[in-house]
């Protein structure tokens, strides 16, 4: 995220295409080095393009929807810029899960695809408007500064919301898979991908149909929709049972979704327009740092116990941020005090 808020002075358009020839190099080197120092390097890379490309797009997406309709509500963005954001971390799983189960050459051809799909991307963000002024001299770059628009406590909120959010899709494509392929006895990349992809398809859902609520009924979907369907979730692993499981899935998904979405709103409601990349660049860097940490804990989860025991672990864990998600939204008094867009 060191470079996402550079976009709020050079311009939108350069940053975003500098990420994405970044993804590109990743993908070439997913290409042609597929030993583990090869792979560990394009991760690397593709963490610095998804690090710039994530607030700028975002912001890139509210100046557009300001510039082509001024004064309309920001209600569109938001569901416009969170199912972008967690719609395509679904789609990615889905089609690679495909590739991988029908497709000839199973570990290059997902990453030959995503090459054109970048390619063609470039090729779109090439044919927009600039939406930024950019200087008459060069802006010396700076490190990411840490700066919480709107206050500390509805910066926390915000943060919160979407840690809880990114932790059920953490859960999703990493111990999930293994219990699919192990209980379930579904061992097809297809079919694994598709469990993802509900997840993420419900949270997209979620955005949609809790769009014209009040902000602070919203967070209370999402919070209770979370709690439910992860508690569905461990106990349809506990009973091997796959209706109960699924079903689980698509309740946490929409609270997922509900969550993130009013996280986005929170922040890109408070920042400033000359600093909206700098504020989504904060909020992205802290909230990806608490995926980091769940994904760590449920990896080291998963060579301690069972899929099913790290699942019940994991709902422990996100009780007690759900709970600490309500106590803030109760004292920031978010919720309370802004209009639904």
């Amino acid at each position: 995220m060191s470079a996402g808020h550079l976009s709020d002075h050079t311009g939108r358009r350069p940053v975003l295409v500098a990420a994405l020839l970044s993804e590109l190099a990743a993908a070439a080197l997913f290409l042609v080095w597929p030993a583990l120092p090869g792979l560990l390097l394009a991760r690397f890379v593709t963490g610095l393009g998804v690090g710039m490309a994530t607030p700028t797009a975002t912001a890139y997406l509210q100046d557009l929807h300001i510039g082509a309709r001024p004064g309309s509500g920001q209600g569109r963005f938001e569901a416009v810029s969170t199912a972008a954001n967690v719609g395509g971390l679904g789609v990615g799983p889905l089609v690679a899960g495909l590739l991988a189960a029908y497709a000839p050459a199973p570990v290059r051809t997902p990453y030959a695809v995503f090459a054109v799909l970048l390619v063609a991307g470039i090729a779109s963000i090439m044919a927009l408007p600039e939406t930024v002024d950019r200087p008459a001299r060069p802006v010396p770059y700076r490190v990411q500064r840490v700066r919480p628009h709107g206050g500390a406590g509805l910066f926390c909120l915000a943060v919160a919301c979407a840690s809880a959010a990114l932790a059920i899709f953490g859960l999703f494509t990493s111990l999930a898979p293994g219990f699919v392929a192990t209980t379930l006895h579904q061992s097809s990349p297809a079919v694994a991908g598709a469990v993802v992809f509900a997840v993420f398809a419900a949270a997209v859902l979620g955005q949609s149909l809790t769009g014209a609520l009040r902000p602070a009924v919203r967070l209370g979907i999402g919070v209770a929709a979370e709690a439910a369907g992860c508690a569905a979730v461990a106990a349809g692993m506990v009973q091997a049972d796959p209706a109960l499981f699924i079903a689980g899935a698509v309740i946490a998904g929409i609270g997922s979704g509900t969550l993130f979405k009013a996280a986005v709103a929170l922040i890109t409601g408070a920042a400033p327009a000359t600093g909206r990349a700098e504020a989504l660049a904060t909020f992205f860097l802290a909230a990806y740092t608490g995926l980091v940490v769940t994904s760590l804990g449920l990896g080291l989860a998963a060579q301690l116990a069972t899929p099913t025991t790290a699942t019940l672990w994991f709902s422990g864990f996100l009780a007690v941020l759900l709970t600490a998600i309500a106590l803030l939204s109760r004292a920031d008094g978010a919720g309370r005090h802004r209009p639904a867009p």
